[in-house]
């Protein structure tokens, strides 16, 4: 995606870390608008290789358009993220 620019990875994978953070927390209140978010997610978290938060994502989003319950889907998603940001912050750590 960055085209072996490092700066430019850098800073998406910085914004990915902030933009899953705040989209997982706003996704828990369950608003109108989840199943669109967890959509934004999906493509975002796939647009970086994000497999697992984007397979976390996609199962959210098809629950809340089933009308499932969401708590399952919302529990794997959170621990998606969190080892995608463990990863992510490592990458960071190292390409200093």
């Amino acid at each position: 995606m960055a085209l072996g620019d490092l700066a430019l990875e850098r800073e998406v994978l910085t914004m990915f870390l902030a933009q899953a953070g705040r989209l997982v927390d706003t996704l828990a209140t369950q608003p109108a608008d989840a199943s669109a978010l967890a959509h934004t997610l999906k493509g975002s978290a796939r647009a970086i290789g994000a497999f697992d938060v984007a397979d976390g994502a996609a199962m959210l989003e098809a629950a809340l358009q089933k009308g499932e319950g969401t708590d399952e889907a919302l529990s794997a998603l959170r621990d998606a993220v969190a080892v995608a940001r463990a990863a992510i912050e490592a990458i960071l750590k190292n390409s200093q």
